[in-house]
């Protein structure tokens, strides 16, 4: 292994910011960085080397290739973190206007929401991952909180109670129980796993989460947040009565004096259910 690569590795390995899901995302990231670094001939760098010429080389490198505003914003995300470890954060500038990276687009109203079938269901093999699947869809939980949850605990009768360990950033939450559909589907994750979780005793958490994405890639699921967006859009549905802009409802703009306020109730309580509580993060799920 190069020297910048098992150096990075050892970075992530000693500060373990975030969460799990976080923290892989992160090394993931820093690995393609330093072989891309090699590749354009930046040889023997060490952790320490970081220099204005390495990262406006991958910056070019990435606009080159076409990427996306959003995904290059993630890595320089991640190449910030790599300078303020070393204490060379002066080496990024920090706008990122000054790169000539586009403004990442979160509002379009259009929907990035995914139905999760029986035909989906279908193709998986491991029971856990399936069972993750269905919380995800019934609740609009993260990937993490799918997995990590103890489903015997987190049901309190006319709630999913997610506890902080669970959840990104930390932050407990509960989750109304207001049908049928999710009272079966927690009620088979609780038969399924007692006590525990949805991993399985002999695995931990980062190689669930390794299967839980081979299984999903080999059954031809992609973009499992989507599954969040489902949710989100289903409730503004029942709490307004009228389709969200990224179903073809109105936009904040169109809607009537009397509406206002019930939307905003809406994306209020869509908010808290998700675990964002902010209200503007919202209109990246149900549009704006």
């Amino acid at each position: 292994m190069r020297n910048l690569n098992y150096e990075l590795k050892q970075l992530c390995r000693r500060n373990r910011d975030g969460s799990f899901a976080t923290q892989y995302a992160r090394e993931r990231i820093l690995t393609m960085i330093a072989n891309q670094l090699h590749e354009m001939g930046f040889k023997d760098m060490r952790a320490t080397s970081l220099k204005p010429k390495h990262v406006q080389a991958l910056v070019e490198r990435w606009k080159a290739e076409g990427l996306s505003a959003g995904t290059i914003k993630n890595r320089m995300t991640e190449l910030r973190w790599w300078a303020e470890k070393i204490a060379k954060q002066n080496v990024i500038f920090k706008n990122n206007d000054q790169y000539g990276i586009a403004k990442r687009q979160y509002v379009t109203n259009v929907s990035k929401s995914r139905e999760l079938t029986t035909g989906d269901l279908a193709k998986i093999t491991d029971p856990y991952t399936a069972l993750s699947l269905k919380l995800q869809a019934a609740f609009g939980l993260r990937l993490e909180e799918s997995i990590k949850i103890r489903p015997l605990r987190a049901d309190k009768g006319d709630r999913l109670a997610l506890k902080d360990s669970w959840t990104k950033g930390g932050r407990a939450r509960g989750i109304p129980i207001r049908n049928a559909e999710q009272r079966q589907v927690l009620d088979e994750a609780k038969q399924f796993a007692r006590r525990g979780s949805l991993i399985p005793k002999t695995m931990t958490y980062v190689k669930q989460m390794h299967r839980f994405k081979a299984q999903c890639m080999a059954a031809g699921i992609n973009h499992v947040h989507g599954h969040r967006h489902q949710y989100a859009q289903q409730r503004y549905q029942e709490l307004t009565g009228w389709a969200c802009p990224a179903q073809g409802g109105s936009t904040s703009k169109q809607l009537t004096p009397e509406q206002k306020p019930i939307d905003r109730e809406a994306r209020l309580t869509i908010s808290a259910e998700l675990g964002h509580y902010r209200v503007q993060i919202v209109s990246v799920y149900c549009g704006k």
